[in-house]
């Protein structure tokens, strides 16, 4: 289990017709935007993919966020094969978190080893976070 690294100013571009589309989903929806930064290993290289079951739970509620939407990553069971030392981004879009909500936990709720998991990210008033995982 991984504590989330937030990244204020990643090295990696994302386009601008992307973030401003995604602007505007969350504005309307308030929906909560992830971008991802994965490392692959650096001899072998990687494969990845992300379960429909990965959610945002609210420290301080039962509430969950539910992902409504992916870019740039496959969905199980399709793997995302990554070349050795790859620095790969992907986007994750959930449901609104509640306007009391703090600080909420990243979660893929899967059967197998290797679930993604970021804990204990702090909510900003944007709803759009940059993580290293």
């Amino acid at each position: 289990m991984k504590a989330a690294t937030i990244i204020e100013k990643p090295k990696v571009e994302i386009s601008s017709k992307l973030m401003e589309e995604l602007e505007h989903q969350i504005n309307e929806a308030g929906q909560v935007v992830v971008h991802c930064f994965y490392q692959a290993s650096s001899f072998y290289g990687d494969k990845i993919r992300i379960w429909k079951t990965t959610y945002l739970f609210d420290h301080h509620s039962s509430h969950r966020s539910e992902m409504v939407h992916t870019h740039n990553i496959s969905l199980y069971p399709i793997w995302t094969t990554l070349m050795p030392n790859q620095l790969y981004s992907f986007t994750l879009i959930f449901s609104g978190l509640p306007k009391t909500c703090t600080l909420f936990d990243l979660v893929e709720q899967i059967p197998a080893s290797g679930a993604f998991e970021l804990r204990n990210i702090k909510r900003n008033k944007t709803d759009v976070y940059y993580v290293r995982i």
